[in-house]
């Protein structure tokens, strides 16, 4: 029986909170406000309680990737909030890991400081593992970073995982902000290097191009010793720097990819430089849009419905990519429209059973993880809510 009514985590009892208010925000064409209009009201046949229960010890871990994209018709506190909730759920089920995103000035990104968010995720969760994906370390200050990702590994006690990456356009999100976007590759690979030796000294020296310190005491320690790095995108990359992967493309790439990062892994573990220890024991899968209903035509309908509102939070302008409607650089899927993302396999959107042999598939990738995103576009929490129990209970067993 739920003993915590107001935030219970199975959704089967009413939360006694308010009902849900529209925002006044009239930002955005009227064309974006028909887009992102409040979707009618879900109704959903009932889950049960979440059976899944930890998979720790399974061979297939489950992780979450989100942008945490902006809605406008509800306000960023129950946002915020809302998202704090489906978390729940999401520790309950067994998920492993939360990998949040880094974008500034976008709709498509909420948790620009993602410890900030993360800190609250960590205060309502038990188990759940938390972290960036990923820190565009050219924008941070590596002394602010290495205090930050201590206080938050401390306060999660040991949960913290420390996604790294250089951005994407080439030093457009450096530039931005008045950076030089020539200097992005230097400024994250000696950015990283500082990091990798401030979470696991007493004093930190460094004499660099950017930064230069001496004798520096680091007062604060994370409590995993190494730290847990993980890397988006390029396998080879991953396994040269010692950290976890996640990618994204079909199961066929997926394939490719895993064989590509064990290989790498296998080559490169002589010759890591000195102080980087890679994972006993590494994660390494693929990333999907998803979203499951009871019924294919349902999960379709509302999926495209969505797809098309995540579309636009990548087609709005920003300093970085100042054309509006383009997918701009690196920024894949997004160009494709629903249905196509849908053939592709971009996108996945049925019924428990449709999943499940989605799963299948997958399972014949190597990978021992599989990350899914379950709210974007314009997804209530309800929505997303019931994909993530219907998920939980009815498709996580088909990737044993």
């Amino acid at each position: 029986m739920c003993t915590t009514p107001r935030r219970c985590p199975d959704g089967m009892r009413r939360c006694g909170r308010s009902t849900r208010r529209t925002s006044k925000n009239t930002r955005g064409s009227a064309v974006e406000r028909s887009i992102a209009r409040t979707p009618t009201a879900y109704k959903s046949r009932p889950v049960g309680p979440i059976k899944a229960g930890p998979h720790e010890e399974d061979n297939m871990r489950f992780g979450i990737f989100d942008h945490l994209e902006r809605r406008s018709d509800v306000g960023l506190a129950e946002q915020y909030e809302d998202r704090l909730r489906l978390m729940e759920i999401a520790d309950e089920a067994g998920f492993h890991g939360y990998h949040v995103a880094e974008h500034h000035h976008s709709p498509l990104c909420l948790a620009p400081n993602q410890a900030v968010y993360l800190s609250a995720v960590a205060q309502r969760t038990k188990r759940l593992r938390i972290g960036p994906l990923v820190y565009v370390l050219p924008l941070h200050h590596p002394i602010r970073l290495i205090e930050e990702i201590s206080m938050v590994d401390q306060m999660s006690g040991g949960r913290f995982m420390v996604g790294i990456g250089p951005g994407t356009g080439g030093g457009t999100e450096l530039a931005m902000w008045g950076g030089n976007s020539a200097e992005n590759r230097a400024r994250f690979e000696e950015t990283l290097a500082i990091l990798r030796k401030g979470l696991c000294t007493d004093f930190l020296s460094h004499e660099g191009e950017f930064f230069q310190y001496r004798d520096l005491w680091m007062e604060l320690r994370p409590v995993q010793q190494p730290a847990d790095f993980w890397w988006a995108g390029n396998p080879d990359s991953a396994a040269q720097r010692g950290a976890n992967w996640i990618g994204t493309g079909s199961v066929r790439g997926v394939t490719e990819s895993v064989a590509t990062y064990l290989k790498q892994r296998e080559e490169t573990a002589r010759d890591l430089p000195a102080g980087l220890t890679p994972p006993a024991a590494p994660l390494y899968g693929g990333m999907k849009h998803l979203f499951v209903a009871d019924t294919d035509e349902e999960a379709r309908e509302i999926a495209i419905r969505s797809y098309n509102n995540y579309r636009t939070h990548y087609a709005k302008p920003t300093p970085a990519n100042p054309k509006p409607g383009a997918p701009g650089p690196g920024r894949g899927p997004a160009g494709l429209d629903p249905e196509s993302a849908l053939k592709a396999g971009a996108l996945l959107a049925g019924s428990p059973a449709t999943l499940r042999k989605f799963a299948q598939e997958y399972k014949t990738t190597g990978a021992n993880y599989f990350v899914g995103s379950f709210q974007w576009g314009d997804l209530t929490h309800e929505e997303s809510s019931h994909s993530m129990r219907l998920f939980a209970n009815e498709v996580m067993p088909a990737f044993e």
